[in-house]
C-alpha cells in the first residue's frame, strides 16, 4: 500500500478501527524486534564460525558483528553491542520471552527489562525465571514496567539470594563520569557512583555551602556547591579560574560583518554569533602578535575566500584582563558579558582555524610521521567533532588513518579521521575496509575540497558513507 493510500484509509477509518490498527502495528513492531534478534544471533554464529575456520583466536572471534548490527539498524556501536547481547540472551537462554515478543504479547522494551533483570543469574536459573515470568502469556497481561521488575526480582531472590549481591558488585564496577552539553552554554557533568561515595560527595559539598553561606557568601546554595565541586576537582582556587582552550571556528562574515551565522565551539557545538564575536574580541585584546602560526611552528596561511580573519591560522592566544575592543554595531552587550564570564581571569586560550568557503571543510595540514602531531590531532578533532562512524556520537579517542599507514597511507587531514575506541577496533576486524572519497582527497586544481567523506565497507559488502559535519563557511 502506498503512503497516500494508507493515509486515505486512515482518514476513512472509524475511531475503533484506528485503535485496532494501532494495536496491530504495535504487535507487528514486537514481532519485527523478535525477528531482528533471531537474525542477529544467526549473523553472530556465522561470523564466529568463519573466524574459527580462519584460525582467529577464540577471544577475537565475532569481533565486528556488533558494529555491523549497529550500522544496519542505524544505531551507535555501543547500542549495537547491547542489541547483540539482548539477542543472544533471548535466542540462547530465554525462549519464553522470545516467543512472547514474537507474538506481540510484550514490547521490545519489556523484553529488554526481563533480560536486564536476569543478567546476574546462571543460565539454568535464568531459564527458570524466563519460564515463570513469560511461560504463560496470561501472566504478562496488564503488567507495567515496575510490576514486571518487581516480579522478576522477587523470583530472583527466591532462586538465588546471592544474585542481588553480585548485581550490586557489578553496578559498582560500572561506575563512570560523563559530560554532555546542556542548554544555554552549560554542561551536565554526571557521576554514577556507589551510594556511599555519592552521598559522601554530596554531603561534603552541602557542608561547604552551609559554611560559606554562614560567613556571608551571597551566592545561592546550589551555586556554591557547583563552584566548590569545580574547585576541588581541578585544584583551582576559584571555579572561574580554570584554564581552558576553546577551539572556535567562525567565518569572516560572522566576525566582521555582524552576520547572524553561528560559530562552532569544539566540545560543545553551536554558539550564537554574538557570543562568538565577543570571544574573538576578547582574544584580540590579549595582543596576539602571530596569528598565522600553528602549534609546533607550522604556518597556516589562509586559502582565500573565507579566511575568518582575524581568526587566521590556528594560533592559541591567551585572554587577558584587558577590556574587549569595540564590536560590530549589531552585537548586543549581553553576548560579550557571557564571553567575558566564560573567559574569566584564568587565561582562556582561543584556537583559531580556517574553513574553506562554501564547503565548511577545514584547510589541510599534513605530517610525515606515523602518529599525528598535536596540532594535526587537534585539527582532526575540530573537523570531525565526534566519532566519524555513522550514527556514533561518542567522543573522539583515536585519530587514525583511513588507509593504514602500513599500507602506504599518509598522515594528513585527508587520510585521518577521528574515531572512538570501539569503532577504531571494529575497523581492524577481518573484511572491513575504508577509503576516502576521491573528491575529498584530491579536488581539482583551484577548487576547495568538499567536506571530508569516508566510505566504510563491511565484510558483507554493505557500504556506508561518513561525511564530516559542516562548520561555518
Amino acid at each position: 500500500m502506498s503512503n497516500r493510500a494508507f493515509l486515505t484509509a486512515v482518514a476513512e477509518e472509524t475511531d475503533a478501527g484506528l485503535v485496532d490498527r494501532l494495536r496491530l502495528l504495535e504487535e507487528l513492531k514486537a514481532a519485527a524486534s523478535a525477528a531482528q534478534a533471531r537474525i542477529a544471533v544467526a549473523l553472530d554464529a556465522s561470523v564466529r564460525g568463519a573466524h574459527a575456520q580462519a584460525g582467529i583466536p577464540p577471544e577475537h572471534q565475532g569481533r565486528g558483528v556488533a558494529a555491523q548490527l549497529a550500522l544496519a539498524r542505524r544505531e551507535s556501536p555501543a547500542r549495537g553491542g547491547r542489541i547483540l547481547g539482548f539477542a543472544n540472551a533471548l535466542g540462547k537462554e530465554m525462549p519464553c520471552t522470545l516467543r512472547a515478543l514474537s507474538e506481540g504479547i510484550i514490547s521490545e522494551w519489556r523484553a529488554t527489562l526481563i533480560v536486564r533483570e536476569t543478567a546476574c543469574l546462571s543460565v539454568e536459573d535464568r531459564s527458570t525465571v524466563d519460564r515463570e515470568v513469560a511461560g504463560d502469556p496470561a501472566l504478562l497481561e496488564g503488567l507495567g514496567d515496575r510490576r514486571l521488575i518487581a516480579r522478576i526480582r522477587k523470583l530472583t531472590y527466591r532462586i538465588d539470594q546471592q544474585a542481588l549481591v553480585r548485581r550490586a558488585a557489578k553496578a559498582a564496577a560500572d561506575r563512570y563520569v560523563s559530560c554532555r552539553p546542556a542548554p544555554d552554554t552549560m554542561t551536565y557533568l554526571t557521576g554514577l557512583l556507589p551510594v556511599a561515595q555519592g552521598v559522601a560527595v554530596y554531603a561534603a559539598l552541602s557542608r561547604a555551602a552551609d559554611s560559606l553561606r554562614a560567613r556571608g557568601d551571597t551566592r545561592g546554595r546550589g551555586q556554591i556547591m557547583a563552584d566548590t565541586m569545580v574547585e576541588r576537582i581541578t585544584g583551582q582556587a576559584r571555579a572561574d579560574r580554570v584554564p581552558l582552550e576553546v577551539q572556535l571556528v567562525m567565518t569572516d562574515r560572522t566576525l566582521l560583518s555582524g552576520s547572524g551565522e553561528p560559530a562552532h565551539l569544539q566540545g560543545y557545538g553551536i554558539v550564537p554569533a554574538g557570543s562568538a564575536r565577543a570571544a574573538a574580541a576578547l582574544a584580540a585584546s590579549s595582543g596576539d602578535s602571530n596569528p598565522g602560526v600553528m602549534p609546533g611552528g607550522s604556518s597556516a596561511a589562509p586559502l582565500g575566500g573565507s579566511s575568518a580573519a582575524p581568526l587566521g591560522g590556528s594560533s592559541a592566544a591567551p585572554l587577558g584582563d584587558r577590556a574587549a575592543p569595540s564590536l560590530p554595531d549589531n552585537t548586543a552587550s549581553h553576548p560579550r558579558d557571557v564571553a567575558a564570564e566564560v573567559a574569566g581571569p584564568a587565561g582562556l586560550w582561543l584556537r583559531r582555524l580556517y574553513t574553506a568557503p562554501g564547503s565548511g571543510d577545514l584547510v589541510a595540514m599534513d605530517s610525515k610521521a606515523r602518529y599525528a602531531p598535536e596540532s594535526l590531532a587537534r585539527f582532526i578533532e575540530t573537523r570531525d567533532q565526534f566519532c566519524r562512524t555513522p550514527w556514533c556520537s561518542a567522543p573522539i579517542r583515536h585519530r587514525d588513518h583511513v588507509r593504514a599507514h602500513r599500507s602506504g597511507g599518509s598522515t594528513d587531514t585527508a587520510n585521518l579521521q577521528g574515531l572512538c575506541e570501539a569503532c577504531n577496533q571494529a575497523k581492524e576486524s577481518p573484511g572491513w575496509t575504508a577509503a576516502v572519497m576521491e573528491s575529498t582527497a584530491r579536488p581539482p586544481i583551484g577548487r576547495f575540497p568538499e567536506r571530508h567523506t569516508v566510505e566504510i565497507t563491511t565484510p558483507t559488502g554493505h557500504s556506508y558513507r561518513s561525511m564530516a559535519p559542516p562548520l561555518p563557511a
